[in-house]
């Protein structure tokens, strides 16, 4: 077996150009822990593709990796489609370097005989989705790290459906990328083969998001938005879908509207955190803004706050978000008679349970995978012809509405969710408030938080690794003073009632997740990030909730419940 020396020193011949031969060798004389670091392994594909940090090095994003890759991506698709003209779409986002390695990309694609549609510049990722489908191509390409930080920069392939590449594909491409040596990569393309794509597919893409995500004009001139790209690709579409849509009190940050790969405003591009939409709520606040959008560089997640019954911005959690447009996609739907009893939403196994009551209350099916839009895309291409695909999305800020799309996708939640602010302001409530009114029709009210622990590097993968092995060996008998009375382990394919003793095989794909259910309902997931060097903990609980009137108790009960949580997870 190579040591991460000998993998090393291979980079130093003339196979690869003199600067890299250069920076690997000072790594090899100077920075070992880098260097390990760098050459330890090969990047691979998680849940959103293949994403590192750039540099040289087998474990980092660079001409090389991204070049195997895409050569084995193209051995692929020359092998699938033998006798027919085969195209794949790319796009890129604003990060360093996405439009040079695009066009690398794009230059392996061409070098092997593949049409390229090739956006003239950065576009969100679920423009991207939309083009293979538009376009009839036989794959998609996006570079994009999503929120990652500026360092980092990624890879995620799609497959002719518009959907992210799931097994067996993922697996025989990883084959055919393991199998390409560097002097088999070609790189020198032919841009005949390159069609650059822009303004028409933009057109399509923002008609196909307003006649997805729109039921109503009702009170879309009176809702005040404020809405930030976050320095990311948003700006490029999302402002003009609003328009088209009919809202015309849309504000946008200035100061984040100015595309940059280094975020140069936030601490993370990442909707997820309140630091992200501090200028936003500044600005609402200074407007009297009803709302706040804003969305992450590759403009597929999208985070929103709203004001609360004390005229407190706050910023809704993935969960909660979600379930109010859901639960409002149900609604027209029924109102429409278009619920048959064959239609499904999609969530995920860390995503909040509340998806199960939404489904149960309107008769349509919850189908759950694990983490990732690529399989809640998959569900649907499993699923189509026999049921129909409404909506879903998982805790992580991202939502997908219907299936034109094959991926979370911030320009339509964006429009859908304003609409049903704008409803809801017109009838005398609000966006918070109808959060609150759907929990009371459920009868519960739900809370959820999350915890990532950060670990880098390969000791930190081996540390993430070792914790997992010990919850396997150890895990707990009781969470925040409830007994623990099931676990499911995704990685042996085990659900075990602790209970009764019964263990029932999971169906879907295995992976490296547990789940522990206490005796009063609370959930708790344990999770290793796909994408990120972090372990992320994601809590859940629940209570019985009647009445609007009793949402700030029961919300202050869950609270606690969550902090105790979190101190068990904290030891």
């Amino acid at each position: 077996m190579n040591t991460t020396l000998d993998r090393a020193k291979s980079w130093l011949s003339t196979a690869y150009d003199l600067e890299t031969r250069n920076q690997v060798q000072q790594l090899i004389d100077h920075n070992p822990t880098e260097l390990d670091d760098s050459f330890y392994k090969d990047l691979e594909f998680g849940t959103g593709g293949m994403r590192g940090i750039m540099g040289v090095g087998t474990n980092r994003l660079n001409r090389y990796t991204l070049g195997a890759a895409t050569q084995g991506l193209a051995n692929y698709i020359n092998q699938q489609f033998p006798n027919k003209k085969k195209s794949v779409a790319i796009a890129y986002d604003v990060r360093h370097n996405s439009d040079t390695f695009a066009k690398m990309v794009a230059d392996v694609l061409t070098a092997n005989g593949i049409h390229v549609y090739l956006f003239e510049s950065f576009r969100p990722t679920p423009e991207l989705s939309f083009a293979v489908r538009h376009l009839g191509c036989d794959a998609g390409i996006v570079l994009t790290a999503s929120h990652n930080p500026p360092v980092y920069n990624g890879y995620k392939v799609y497959w002719n459906d518009g959907g992210q590449i799931v097994p067996p594909q993922d697996g025989h491409i990883i084959a055919e990328v393991q199998n390409t040596a560097v002097d088999q990569i070609k790189f020198q393309g032919d841009d005949s083969l390159i069609t650059m794509i822009g303004r028409t597919v933009d057109e399509a893409f923002i008609k196909a998001a307003v006649e997805n995500g729109s039921f109503t004009n009702q009170g879309k001139e009176a809702i005040k938005i404020v809405f930030t790209s976050i320095h990311g690709t948003a700006v490029a579409i999302t402002p003009e879908a609003f328009k088209v849509a009919g809202f015309t009190q849309v504000h946008q940050v200035p100061e984040q509207a100015i595309p940059s790969g280094d975020f140069p405003t936030v601490v993370s591009p990442n909707p997820e955190e309140p630091e992200a939409l501090t200028m936003a709520v500044a600005l609402a606040n200074n407007i009297n803004a009803d709302m706040v959008i804003g969305t992450d560089p590759d403009a597929d997640r999208v985070g929103v706050a709203a004001r609360n019954n004390a005229g407190e911005m706050i910023l809704l959690n993935g969960n909660q978000m979600n379930t109010v447009l859901t639960y409002y996609l149900l609604e027209k739907w029924q109102e429409a008679g278009r619920l048959t009893g064959k239609e499904f939403i999609g969530s995920t196994i860390v995503t909040s349970d509340i998806f199960y009551a939404i489904a149960n209350k309107f008769g349509v099916d919850c189908k759950v995978g694990l983490t990732g839009f690529k399989w809640i895309a998959d569900m649907i291409r499993t699923f189509e012809g026999k049921e129909k695909f409404i909506g879903g999305g998982e805790e992580s800020f991202g939502f997908m509405v219907g299936d034109f799309i094959r991926d979370k996708d911030s320009v339509t939640t964006a429009l859908l969710i304003s609409e049903i602010a704008a409803v809801a302001k017109a009838n005398g409530s609000s966006l918070y408030n109808k959060l609150i009114d759907i929990y009371v029709q459920l009868g519960m009210a739900f809370q959820e938080d999350l915890i990532s622990i950060v670990k880098p590097g390969k000791e930190g993968a081996e540390l993430i690794a070792a914790m997992m092995v010990d919850f396997r060996a150890n895990p707990p008998k009781e969470l925040a003073g409830s007994k623990v009375i099931r676990v499911k382990d995704f990685q042996t394919s085990i659900d075990k009632d602790l209970v009764s003793g019964q263990e029932t095989t999971i169906t879907i794909p295995s992976s490296n997740v547990l789940i522990f259910y206490t005796e009063d309902g609370s959930k708790v997931a344990c999770r290793p990030s796909g994408t990120e060097p972090k372990i992320k903990y994601y809590f859940s609980v629940s209570a019985a909730l009647t009445t609007a009137e009793a949402y700030p108790t029961v919300q202050k009960q869950l609270f606690a419940k969550i902090a105790q949580l979190k101190e068990d997870f904290s030891k």
